[in-house]
């Protein structure tokens, strides 16, 4: 499958059934995210995967009840290493780094037959505590990932590429 075929048909997923996702799927989604480039190569990332009940309770109290994480059968904290580097042009390059090594991993979710869904709505002191990051780190964002309930996959509009493109000025 083409990468382009994969990201027509990836859509976030909010819901997931109860299936175990195999160690080696798990594997190579974070190695994708461990691949991803990074300003000046610095890799400021660490994923911390949670798939204790517990925990998973804990984190699900942090994001305010969502049913997405509810249903996931792991969750990834992607968390970065380094708050403080700017980039050349003035912003944190954690923002971007973490960006694409979340979008990385999923696409490899995808591809892997997975569903994925970023989570941003959560109260970052909560995670920090329950996943005992550094005062200086920062929980960039949550990934759920499960086998997805395709009920419950939803089509989105995208923009036209007219709508969101020029040639040579805005």
């Amino acid at each position: 499958m083409a990468v382009i075929d994969i990201i027509k048909e990836r859509r976030s997923c909010r819901k997931f059934i109860s299936k175990k996702i195999e160690d080696s799927k798990l594997n190579s989604i974070l190695e994708a995210g461990r691949l991803a480039p990074s300003a000046k190569n610095r890799q400021p990332w660490r994923f911390i995967t949670i798939t204790d009940e517990s925990i998973k309770e804990k984190i699900l109290n942090a994001c305010y009840g969502i049913d997405t994480i509810k249903t996931a059968d792991k969750i990834i904290a992607v968390c970065t290493t380094n708050i403080n580097y700017t980039m050349p042009n003035g912003l944190h390059s954690h923002i971007c780094d973490l960006s694409i090594a979340t979008s990385f991993m999923m696409l490899q979710a995808e591809y892997e037959g997975l569903g994925s869904c970023i989570i941003t709505t959560y109260i970052e002191e909560s995670i920090r505590d329950v996943l005992t990051v550094p005062f200086s780190m920062r929980v960039h964002c949550l990934l759920a990932l499960g086998y997805k309930d395709e009920n419950s996959l939803e089509e989105t509009e995208r923009k036209s590429l007219d709508d969101i493109h020029n040639f040579e000025h805005w």
